[in-house]
């Protein structure tokens, strides 16, 4: 078995992340299919399966490193690093996403397209319950695809081409959903591609380490979440919602395309300043 694993690193990157994906599924399923079954409550029975998924897709990314790669210290070769530098990037990463949220809505309040209103939930326990909402996005999707999937593509294609399959891919997996769902957020692709660069420039702004993207990740996630769970904003409707975003969704609208893309402008420039290659 090590020694198919081991002839396994040096097949395309597709036939790679493709047994990567279908191990996981299958070790996903058994699980997954009687949790839907026996929980009645749809919101557990999601929650659940998706824990149950991040749990294994971690415990295989540990045996993909030693049996594929023969590598030891799997997580930090992805650059998920337990050290308090790693630690200082991440709550870097998490105020600028915070802040960057509460900086686009603020805006869109001074020009009246919105305006503020006062909570209608606890907000106390909104704050608290979106900031381990977002951590958990940020860790797992960081993990798979700035750690683990971007790592995949660079063995097989330079690098620019790699960020931007990466920076797609992240942007499409947002779309497994059923057809009619897809259609009603298809205008948060660009948006969620300028997203996926955003994150690799970050890793690279921090020498290959994903503190920052996952903290950045986790506070946009943190910063959406509280002001859309808590209802804390209302449309105006000066503008037409393709500007200030369709659904509500500030990421399916001009304003958040130009926001990502002032983001990832800004993490680009401050890659380049390193000379990070």
């Amino acid at each position: 078995m090590k020694i198919n694993l081991a002839k396994l690193s040096q097949s395309p990157v597709l036939v790679r992340v493709g047994c990567f994906v279908l191990i996981l599924l299958l070790l996903w399923l058994p699980l997954a299919v009687p949790i839907y079954r026996l929980v009645s409550d749809t919101n557990l029975a999601s929650i659940l399966t998706i824990l149950a998924l991040y749990v294994e897709f971690i415990f295989l990314l540990t045996l993909w490193g030693k049996q594929v790669y023969q590598r030891s210290q799997t997580f930090s070769y992805y650059g998920l690093e337990f050290t308090h530098l790693n630690g200082v990037y991440a709550l870097r990463g998490l105020a600028i996403g915070l802040l960057s949220v509460l900086v686009l809505f603020s805006l869109q309040g001074l020009l009246g397209w919105l305006v503020w209103q006062q909570p209608k939930v606890f907000l106390l326990k909104i704050v608290v319950e979106g900031l381990l909402v977002s951590l958990g996005v940020g860790f797992a999707e960081e993990l798979l695809f700035r750690g683990w999937l971007l790592d995949e593509l660079q063995r097989d294609y330079k690098r620019a081409i790699a960020m931007w399959i990466n920076s797609m891919l992240f942007a499409i997996a947002h779309f497994i959903k059923p057809l009619e769902a897809i259609i009603h957020t298809l205008p948060q692709f660009p948006a969620l591609v300028l997203l996926g660069l955003t994150q690799v420039w970050g890793k690279d702004s921090c020498r290959g380490r994903l503190g920052l993207p996952i903290g950045l990740h986790g506070g946009l996630v943190w910063g959406y979440y509280i002001i859309n769970v808590g209802e804390l904003t209302k449309y105006s409707g000066v503008v037409p919602d393709w500007v200030t975003g369709v659904n509500n969704n500030p990421l399916q609208g001009i304003m958040g395309v130009l926001f990502m893309g002032g983001l990832a402008w800004w993490m680009r420039s401050r890659s380049t300043k390193l000379n990070y290659d």
